[in-house]
């Protein structure tokens, strides 16, 4: 079986444990992955992960976050398809739910959220935009 979007697919697990309750959830390794999981875990979203392997595979183990017995991640989505990707501007991008979520972008200089590229322009940093991955709340 080929897998057609493995961040749309990695999303779906996330999700599908969290309403289960799962205290984690594992897939296969990509680096393109292992970026988007490190802003996750930078925003708070998830606990952490670990590689692992399993009958030779590279898996990720993706440890979930909860907070007073809710999923720290209500919903999360992919924005960016392969056959219609998302570009925005610095500019165009405006906060998710009023700053309560997160927009996972990529950039010339790697993945940010779009807190994290308006924090660098409050620092006098370069303003950045790219293609819009996905978005977390």
């Amino acid at each position: 079986m080929s897998m057609q979007d493995s961040v749309a697919d990695m999303f779906t697990r996330i999700r599908n444990a969290q309403a289960r309750k799962k205290l984690s959830v594992s897939c296969y390794k990509t680096n393109f992955k292992v970026s988007i999981l490190e802003v996750l875990r930078r925003e708070g979203y998830i606990e952490g992960f670990e590689f692992e392997d399993v009958d030779g595979i590279p898996h990720i183990l993706i440890f979930l976050k909860y907070h007073m017995g809710r999923a720290v991640i209500s919903k999360i989505a992919k924005i960016s398809k392969s056959s219609l990707p998302v570009y925005h501007s610095f500019d165009d991008m405006v906060p998710v739910c009023n700053g309560m979520g997160i927009r996972i972008v990529s950039t010339s200089e790697g993945l940010y959220s779009d807190r994290e590229l308006r924090d660098m322009v409050a620092k006098k940093q370069q303003k950045l935009g790219g293609e819009v991955i996905g978005e977390v709340l």
